[in-house]
């Protein structure tokens, strides 16, 4: 058989997803061939599915970059891995090695890279073409239904560990309990901080999740729990919210001389002044993707069982079922899908 069953996000108009049939990819000589264990739906893939991204993607490809499974094949320049081995793959499927920022290790910030899911071919298939460079190894005791997670626990550690320098017993704020914004919660809980997660009315069963993490939940405004210990705010605010608006509401409710660790998306203008943040002194910091020790370093959290998903994940569905996977996490339903082809 050298047919595979793959989603694939076709065209850039509102709803352009479907299952397709797709041959079974070739590898290069320093790839490997991932036979797909499980794959996460990210608010990503929503985003493309209902064509509201910010980036560019190259139709037609397959959607998913939150994956590990069994490595399948080798290409005969790789080395150190062998057929079987359980793994996890980072994101960064294509990028220039001579480029200044891959050659001080931050890949990630290199402009031309480009991803699974949007770039290249993603996971949400059965086999998966993946360089050799991003593999990780799995812990035997770390089940692929949490470890395809991997991910977007390391975009978390990286706005909240690496970018936003949490303390113990610092008071933070987290704006949006999407996945990112819950694993940001479970982050700054790790650093020994207090936290508290701001969503929607809407969004009551992920708040009811994040408490899980020993977060204190808040429907809508945070002024009050922001200013309880001395009136002046918040340490750190994480904006982990896919809209522009949030940013407004973390200037209000952080403190003087306090960091903004902004890791969500938003496209829309922002038609606000950013006034506040001259006033108050206050950092702002961008957070975007993660590299190599990051991933050894929250898998080895995953593994110890200081860290763990099972929260968050809201069901597991084949791939035939990927359209109730998506409608049930774009309604909220569930904070996080995953997604098994065998």
């Amino acid at each position: 058989m050298n047919e595979m069953k793959a989603v694939v996000n076709f065209a850039p108009e509102k709803g352009s997803v479907e299952l397709r049939t797709l041959p079974i990819p070739e590898i290069g000589e320093e790839d490997v061939l991932l036979k797909v264990a499980n794959v996460g739906v990210c608010g990503s893939d929503l985003h493309q599915w209902t064509a509201d991204h910010s980036w560019p993607v190259n139709y037609p490809v397959v959607l998913g970059h939150e994956f590990g499974g069994h490595i399948a094949a080798l290409g005969n320049r790789v080395v150190g891995w062998k057929e079987g081995d359980r793994v996890v793959s980072e994101t960064a499927a294509i990028i220039d090695p001579n480029n200044p920022m891959s050659r001080a290790g931050l890949y990630n910030l290199d402009p031309t890279r480009k991803g699974f899911g949007y770039g290249v071919n993603g996971a949400m298939t059965e086999f998966v073409r993946v360089p050799a460079r991003c593999l990780h190894k799995v812990p035997d005791q770390l089940p692929f239904e949490q470890a395809c997670l991997t991910e977007p626990c390391c975009v978390a550690f990286n706005a909240v560990v690496e970018n936003a320098r949490i303390k113990p017993g610092d008071r933070v704020i987290v704006l949006g309990p999407g996945t990112i914004g819950i694993l940001c919660a479970a982050m700054a809980r790790l650093c020994g901080a207090e936290v508290a997660i701001v969503g929607l009315e809407a969004d009551q069963h992920r708040l009811e999740i994040a408490a899980q993490y020993g977060c204190t939940p808040i429907t809508g405004d945070a002024t009050e729990w922001a200013k309880e210990r001395d009136g002046m705010g918040a340490d750190v605010v994480i904006d982990a919210a896919g809209t522009s608006m949030t940013l407004k509401l973390a200037l209000q409710w952080v403190r003087p001389k306090g960091l903004i660790s902004k890791v969500g998306w938003g496209p829309q203008p922002l038609n606000f002044s950013l006034d506040p943040l001259v006033q108050k002194n206050v950092t702002l910091q961008g957070s975007f993707s993660h590299n190599w020790p990051i991933w050894e370093r929250v898998l080895a959290l995953m593994a110890s069982g200081m860290l763990n998903v099972q929260p968050i994940i809201g069901g597991v569905w084949s791939l035939d079922y990927w359209h109730e996977a998506f409608e049930k996490m774009h309604h909220g339903e569930v904070v996080k899908s995953v997604l098994k082809p065998f």
